[in-house]
């Protein structure tokens, strides 16, 4: 299983990003994808998950700002982040569970002036 994470950046206050995650060696289709984010000093937090029929769900902290969505075409999970505020400040991983966890190798976001 490998998950490429790619998108990040440094981004001022009410900007957008978008997270790319490209996945092999899984049945991309069938699987729940989720995004986890984990802030300095702070623990890895469950920010949006989305399953193989479409359904949705999000922190309550990035609710109304962030879309998750997914290619199954291109094995590909996005993270649409907009309005970003310092507090997204983080590390972004994505993550599929298979009998465990399976984990990115994160992607920086940066959010300030």
């Amino acid at each position: 299983v490998q998950l490429q994470a790619s998108g990040g950046g440094l981004v001022q206050p009410g900007g957008s990003l978008r997270l790319s995650c490209a996945a092999s060696g899984i049945m991309f289709s069938i699987n729940t994808m989720n995004w986890y984010r984990q802030a300095p000093g702070k623990q890895r937090e469950l920010v949006a998950g989305v399953t193989s029929g479409g359904s949705t769900n999000y922190a309550d902290s990035v609710k109304g700002r962030f879309t998750i969505s997914r290619d199954n075409v291109k094995r590909t999970v996005y993270l649409q982040m907009n309005n970003l505020k310092p507090e997204d400040t983080a590390v972004y991983y994505c993550n599929v569970f298979l009998q465990r966890d399976y984990w990115g190798q994160g992607t920086l976001v940066t959010v300030s002036s």
